[in-house]
């Protein structure tokens, strides 16, 4: 305790005595400004909730989906195998601000009857595209990770190959990476800030706007206290799943 306040309270001297906090308090934490500018950034976050709601219930089904295809053996599904492979490679290679870039922009260019024009649908598919190859690649891990015993013992009772994987390899598998899929949603709920280069008012371009129009970055700080609300109990749920696991994996004994 001793160590923190001392820790804590020299951190907090040395930022509140510097010559130029003055200025940084009232460019960053303005509480007029803040005040004055939270109801429209919490309507723009609304927005991402949304956004990111719906784009990680297609980032599980299509993660799920790549991720079967690249652990099946049956060499007539060859070509799914190496497609599958080359969409986890690829779209983990391009950072997400470029798949952003490519879809928000590459797609309306197309000009293509039947697609999508709306910015905040083609920012959700680049974002689902971009960490369904990442979820992907956990869900194989997890599926890797289970000993080939409890597949073979599944067969042995007159399982089929499919309901083996079905009800046997996947709840195991998918219990095993908890833990790491919300650190990917804990990453994505931050991403979904990237829409906003592409027009939509979500929370940061809101912040944005309102930044520019009054010369004063308290509305970032707005914006941020609000992705810290969503990510940070997000985070301690984390923190308690990998603690429990760690605690079963030990066989109950204190970690």
């Amino acid at each position: 305790m001793v160590s923190t306040v001392v820790v804590l309270g020299a951190l907090a001297a040395i930022v509140l005595t510097s010559s130029g906090w003055p200025e940084v308090r009232d460019t960053f934490f303005s509480w007029s400004h803040f005040k004055d500018s939270f109801p429209d950034v919490a309507k723009g976050f609304w927005l991402d909730v949304r956004i990111f709601v719906i784009v990680e219930l297609v980032v599980l089904a299509l993660g799920l989906l790549v991720a079967l295809v690249r652990v099946t053996r049956a060499p007539a599904l060859f070509p799914m195998r190496l497609l599958a492979a080359t969409y986890t490679d690829v779209f983990r290679g391009i950072p997400t601000i470029l798949c952003v870039y490519l879809v928000g922009f590459g797609v309306p260019a197309l000009r293509l009857s039947g697609l999508p024009t709306d910015p905040v649908v083609l920012g959700g598919a680049a974002l689902a595209l971009s960490y369904s190859a990442y979820v992907a690649e956990v869900y194989r891990a997890g599926i890797d990770s289970i000993h080939p015993g409890q597949r073979s013992g599944a067969l042995a009772l007159g399982l089929t190959p499919t309901q083996a994987t079905r009800y046997v390899v996947l709840p195991q598998a998918v219990r095993r990476v908890v833990p790491p899929l919300l650190n990917d949603f804990i990453a994505l709920q931050k991403d979904v800030a990237l829409v906003s280069i592409l027009g939509p008012l979500e929370a940061f371009r809101v912040a944005q706007i309102e930044a520019a129009s009054t010369f004063n970055y308290t509305p970032l700080i707005a914006a941020a206290c609000l992705y810290l609300a969503v990510t940070i109990p997000l985070a301690r749920v984390v923190d308690r799943l990998q603690a429990r696991d760690l605690l079963r994996r030990s066989g109950g004994a204190p970690a």
